[in-house]
């Protein structure tokens, strides 16, 4: 299918960010998005890049009633001799379409979102930030539009990409940040969509991530949800913990997001020779850790964050202190490797790198 393009009017364009140091995450967007359709029989149609602007949906779209509504998150980066790279964008839509898969929503095209992405960001271009630390993150959005009541899969759907330049996700930056282990609630569940990247999984984190903000914490670190005692994941980020000579992250079996940044640091430690395991972990056995010396390093992996040290968690109201509450020497090697990659400034042996301008 051939992609249409609408350019905005002068008078439709916004105002580039003159300081980069203050970007924020997640509230500037460019001048353009990228939009296709889907009906039952019929499949995807009209794809298009058309100027920013309001979605219009039926009262009655499924999407806001039952949940259908998954979406990614990526990264393209200003790098090595002012090119435009892209850091494993296959891999984020090949998670879409599981994604779409367990929610019962149309697959997309690989091909032609990735065409679609290029052109929209080529036709942006400008709005890729310059300084180190910054990047324009992309936002592909799937939600089921067709107006109707009733429980049952929609018929129609609309997918768009939406662009925007952002600097650190945390205001930590690489700061260690202070991490609540919550007990209580949970976030997921095995057989249910916690692998699936759905706006109703952020939903039902929204509570316990608020008291524990209230208490001081960044972020809830989650535990199973039959048993309450195995680690799972943070709200944002994927889990690691440097114990002993043994690196360790949960498992993927159903009630966690299987990272794209978790899986390039789990390549990278292994092609470094170090200790790595995919294993359940009981909380116990990081507390242990933690008292006994042997926890040398906690981080989180996401694309947002990249890599995020913590300097502690605190479990059952006592605090335990990671690290010295300074980032560890393998969060920050894994850190400047990852970025030099995402930047071009290093040859990338993993092929995940594609420059697009």
């Amino acid at each position: 299918m051939e992609i249409s393009i609408t350019k905005a009017k002068p008078a439709q364009l916004k105002p580039k960010p003159q300081d980069e140091s203050q970007l924020g995450f997640g509230d500037i967007f460019t001048d353009h998005m990228f939009l296709m359709d889907y009906e039952a029989g019929k499949g995807w149609f009209n794809p298009r890049i058309e100027p920013y602007g309001d979605l219009c949906f039926d009262p009655a779209a499924m999407g806001l009633h039952y949940g259908q509504e998954i979406f990614e998150g990526l990264k393209a980066y200003r790098g090595k001799n002012g090119g435009i790279y892209l850091f494993r964008a296959r891999d984020n839509v090949a998670r879409l379409n599981r994604s779409a898969q367990r929610l019962c929503m149309p697959e997309v095209d690989t091909d032609l979102v990735m065409e679609g992405l290029k052109k929209l960001i080529e036709l942006d271009q400008e709005w890729v930030p310059r300084s180190r630390g910054t990047s324009l993150y992309i936002r592909p959005t799937m939600i089921a539009t067709e107006p109707h009541l009733g429980v049952r899969p929609s018929n129609t759907y609309v997918f768009y990409i939406i662009i925007g330049p952002v600097a650190a996700y945390y205001k930590e930056g690489l700061n260690p940040v202070k991490i609540w282990v919550e007990t209580e609630y949970v976030r997921a569940a095995p057989g249910g969509t916690g692998e699936a990247k759905t706006s109703g999984n952020y939903a039902a984190s929204l509570l316990a991530a608020e008291k524990a903000k209230e208490k001081g914490f960044t972020q809830v670190l989650w535990l199973d949800a039959v048993e309450r005692k195995y680690v799972e994941e943070v709200g944002t980020m994927n889990m690691f913990f440097v114990i002993g000579d043994e690196v360790i992250t949960a498992p993927l079996t159903g009630t966690i997001l299987p990272g794209i940044t978790r899986d390039s640091v789990l390549r990278i430690l292994k092609g470094w020779g170090i200790n790595v395991s995919e294993r359940s972990l009981r909380i116990d056995e990081v507390v242990e850790a933690a008292e006994n010396g042997s926890l040398k390093e906690a981080f989180g992996t996401g694309t947002a964050a990249v890599i995020s040290p913590v300097g502690q968690i605190t479990y059952k109201g006592k605090d335990y202190v990671i690290a010295g509450g300074r980032m560890g020497e393998l969060s920050q090697r894994l850190y400047d490797e990852i970025v030099a990659i995402q930047y071009a400034e290093k040859p990338d042996s993993y092929g995940w790198v594609e420059r697009i301008v």
